[in-house]
């Protein structure tokens, strides 16, 4: 009797504890991020929807969003909305940690400069002024250099050409901008240049054409590493209705 009378007691905490293996969280978006609940639905705080946590340790991923002075502001906003709706850690970079002026009107100061930058696991580039970042030495040998920790290349308009003078884009599937595709190609004969496409996706190497294709082929790789249903409940939650899951030219999955 004794057993069943403290198997009665015990019965609401063990229930509880079942029910709370399964935890959520708010996307990042400010002080309630740190606030975790025990069933879906929306923050009660900022009307986000939740998503489910991570209590397996698994590391977020890293992107390095490298920025340079004159960057186009959606070429990187857009794709810096979808990773962080999804999770991933985000920082930025520039070639010296000064602050840098998007198209002459945001200030933006970076995080770290080329000397102090930690590993990421995806590199992101950006159009806007990137011949400063393409046709700069030190650029181009900092992205080198840091190949083997780098899992994932991301590039936005004319983000391709800094990709392409690193070397990455050669006798791989590329695009840009559309009123650069013509540069691209006459820059690296030994990349196959496509134009009327949102993004390319390589396996390793995602190029997508210019501005608001980023925040698609941001989608696309949330896809690939999170799951269509993640890389939907993103494009929910930035009330994107033009997301097409698999719009763009797919020549790898891996």
């Amino acid at each position: 009797m004794k057993q069943l009378l403290l198997l009665l007691l015990l019965a609401p905490c063990l229930l509880f504890g079942q029910s709370g293996t399964l935890k959520y969280v708010c996307p990042p978006c400010g002080p309630c991020d740190t606030i975790v609940f025990h069933k879906p639905g929306k923050c009660p705080h900022c009307g986000m929807e939740l998503m489910k946590k991570d209590t397996t340790n698994q590391k977020r991923m890293k992107v390095c969003f490298y920025l340079q002075d004159g960057v186009e502001v959606l070429d990187f906003a857009g794709p810096m909305e979808v990773f962080s709706y999804a999770g991933f850690e985000i920082f930025t970079v520039s070639k010296k940690k000064k602050q840098l002026i998007s198209q002459g009107v945001l200030k933006i100061t970076p995080d770290y400069s080329l000397a102090d930058a930690p590993p990421a696991d995806i590199l992101a580039v950006f159009g806007g002024n990137a011949g400063v970042a393409a046709e700069d030495p030190e650029v181009i040998a900092w992205i080198k250099a840091r190949d083997k920790a780098t899992a994932s290349y991301f590039s936005v308009c004319t983000g391709a050409f800094i990709l392409g003078n690193a070397g990455l884009l050669e006798h791989q599937t590329a695009t840009t901008f559309h009123l650069s595709i013509n540069n691209l190609r006459e820059r690296l004969p030994q990349t196959k240049v496509v134009e009327n496409v949102r993004f390319v996706d390589n396996g390793r190497i995602i190029t997508t054409a210019g501005i608001s294709a980023g925040i698609d082929g941001a989608l696309h790789l949330v896809g690939k590493l999170k799951g269509e249903e993640e890389a939907r409940r993103v494009a929910r939650e930035m009330e994107y209705d033009k997301y097409v899951p698999n719009q763009g030219l797919i020549l790898a999955n891996h």
